[in-house]
C-alpha cells in the first residue's frame, strides 16, 4: 500500500514540477520575444510568443488536474537570463529537447503505470507540442546562425496554437482538426 501512495505522490510532484516548468517557460519566452523584436528578428519573436502561448496552455492543463485533486498551486518563478536572440533560441531549443527526450517521456511512463488517464493526456499533449517547438526552434537557430535576413525570421509571422493542447503550427494547414487532441482547427489561435 505504501508503494501506491508513493507512486501517487511522485505523480503529483511531477505535475507540480511540470506546472512550474511550463509557467516559467511562458515568462521566459515572453522576455525572449521582446529581445528578438528589439534586435529585429521579428519572426523569431513571433515564434517565441506562439511557444509562450502553448506553454501557458500546458501550465493551465497541468494546473487544472492539480486543482481537481485538491492540490494547491504554488508557482516557483526562476530568474530569467535574457541573452542575445541567438543565445535565447539555443536555450529554448535545449530546454525543448530535454522535455522531448527525457522529462516528459519519464513522467509519461509513471503516469501510464499509475493508469492516470488525465495525467497521461496532459503530459502526452505537452510532449507533442514540445516536439513541434523543438523543430521550429531548430529551424530558427539554423537561420540565425547564418544571419539569413531574407528568411521568415526577420518578419512577423503567424503561428497557429491549439487552445486545448498547445500544438503549434507555422502554417494554416489544411487539416480540419488538431493532430494531437482533435480540437477543431477553426478554434486555433493565431499568434504573431
Amino acid at each position: 500500500m505504501q508503494a501506491i501512495a508513493s507512486e501517487h505522490e511522485v505523480l503529483i510532484d511531477n505535475l507540480r514540477t511540470a506546472f512550474d516548468n511550463e509557467s516559467n517557460a511562458y515568462v521566459r519566452y515572453i522576455e525572449f520575444a521582446g529581445k528578438a523584436d528589439g534586435e529585429g528578428w521579428h519572426g523569431v519573436a513571433s515564434l517565441f510568443r506562439a511557444a509562450a502561448r502553448a506553454e501557458e496552455i500546458h501550465a493551465a492543463n497541468h494546473g487544472r488536474i492539480l486543482h481537481q485533486i485538491g492540490s494547491e498551486l504554488h508557482f516557483k518563478p526562476i530568474n530569467i537570463e535574457v541573452g542575445t536572440t541567438l543565445e535565447n533560441v539555443r536555450t529554448a531549443l535545449a530546454d525543448e529537447i530535454s522535455e522531448v527526450d527525457t522529462i516528459y517521456p519519464t513522467w509519461l511512463e509513471l503516469a501510464r503505470t499509475a493508469r492516470d488517464v488525465a495525467v497521461v493526456r496532459t503530459f502526452s499533449w505537452a510532449l507533442a507540442a514540445e516536439k513541434t517547438h523543438a523543430r521550429l526552434f531548430n529551424e530558427a537557430l539554423a537561420l540565425l546562425e547564418i544571419e539569413d535576413e531574407d528568411s521568415w525570421i526577420t518578419m512577423p509571422r503567424d503561428f497557429h496554437v491549439c487552445p486545448v493542447c498547445g500544438y503549434t503550427s507555422e502554417n494554416d494547414a489544411p487539416e480540419e482538426i488538431c493532430p494531437t487532441c482533435f480540437c477543431l482547427r477553426s478554434r486555433f489561435e493565431s499568434v504573431n
